[in-house]
């Protein structure tokens, strides 16, 4: 059984928002009798949920989950034995696929006419893969030559894609020149923006991108992770406002009814092994940081944030199941699987 080890503050150490003096934390004798958390957003820890026999499914970065419609919880993976995991909610294997993913980095789900699509971003390989929920590729987006950007397919790797109401597709090149490419459905460039740079309207890190629609109207939310900035852009690439989460390096935004949810790969100066789980309100507000700082405003702006359980990594996506529960993906992790952590 893992034991809990936290970052030391002082004499004290740091759980959800309280803080346990030494003598009082050796009553959690395991990890899994904590609660971590802040305010409505509180869970219980299971470290084993979805753990497989390593040998016939084995791991290595785990980059992304998606729930899909029929509630199953589906796992990225670049190990080329199976890249896609299939699990049910209680952890238990469904089905195994893909072998050509050396890259997998991204994984969007889209619902289109009934079915549903995964959207793979293969950084090896410099593409997005659309495929069916059982693997099927149905369209690859290549690297965008006719963009006018890019003298070579190497200088493109694509992290993250996210689908607008009307079938348009935007591709974040996080690991490439930071450009934010938007295609429409069948696959013809419609625009560019974003580039790194050190302007507002640009990024260092561009990993994550979704659609946000919780205000009635579309709009970007796109990760400028090494600047611990999320920036909201327009469909059409205009910089709207940007969101400070100082000490937060933050993966991909996941939205779930009010809430945004983010894995947070690094936090405070940015050292190893110092992840957690970032939530923010309907107002882009933290409100929760489970492992992670009690959320503290001061003068309306966020103290810096840093991990205070250590209980993740470096976490690199939070998917969201229909019961509000979280799975948290890793990425240089031991090739473990994810951690699930249950809404209480």
């Amino acid at each position: 059984m893992i034991r809990r080890q936290f970052i030391k503050t002082s004499s004290k150490f740091t759980v959800g928002g309280l803080c346990i003096g030494a003598m009082d934390s050796l009553k959690y004798k395991n990890i899994e009798d904590l609660i971590v958390g802040h305010n409505s957003h509180r869970y219980k820890i299971d470290m084993s949920w979805g753990a497989l026999n390593a040998t016939a499914y084995p791991v290595n970065d785990c980059h992304e989950m998606v729930q899909d419609s029929k509630g199953r919880i589906i796992l990225l993976t670049n190990h080329t034995k199976n890249n896609v995991i299939v699990y049910d909610k209680k952890g238990k294997l469904v089905e195994v696929w893909g072998t050509q993913f050396p890259g997998a980095h991204g994984l969007t789900l889209n619902v289109e006419n009934g079915q549903d699509f995964l959207y793979i971003s293969d950084n090896e390989r410099h593409e997005v893969i659309k495929t069916t929920i059982d693997g099927k590729i149905v369209q690859v987006f290549p690297y965008p030559a006719d963009s006018g950007k890019y003298k070579s397919a190497d200088q493109y790797v694509p992290t993250e894609t996210a689908i607008a109401e009307n079938g348009d597709i935007y591709v974040a090149d996080g690991y490439g020149l930071q450009y934010i490419l938007h295609y429409n459905s069948k696959g013809l460039l419609l625009n560019v923006f974003g580039g790194k740079g050190i302007a507002e309207k640009h990024f260092n890190n561009a990993h994550g991108i979704c659609v946000d629609k919780r205000n009635g109207t579309e709009s970007l939310l796109i990760t400028a992770r090494t600047q611990n900035k999320l920036k909201r852009f327009s469909m059409e690439g205009k910089l709207i406002s940007t969101i400070d989460l100082p000490g937060a390096y933050i993966c991909r935004p996941v939205i779930h009814k009010e809430n945004v949810y983010m894995a947070t790969i690094w936090s405070g100066d940015g050292a190893e092994n110092t992840g957690f789980v970032s939530i923010l309100d309907k107002e882009d507000k933290l409100i929760s940081a489970p492992c992670g700082s009690e959320p503290k405003y001061v003068n309306g702006k966020l103290k810096k944030m840093y991990q205070t359980l250590k209980v993740f990594k470096h976490p690199h996506d939070v998917c969201v199941d229909d019961d509000e529960n979280l799975y948290v993906a890793q990425w240089n992790s031991g090739k473990t699987y994810p951690i699930k952590l249950y809404r209480i």
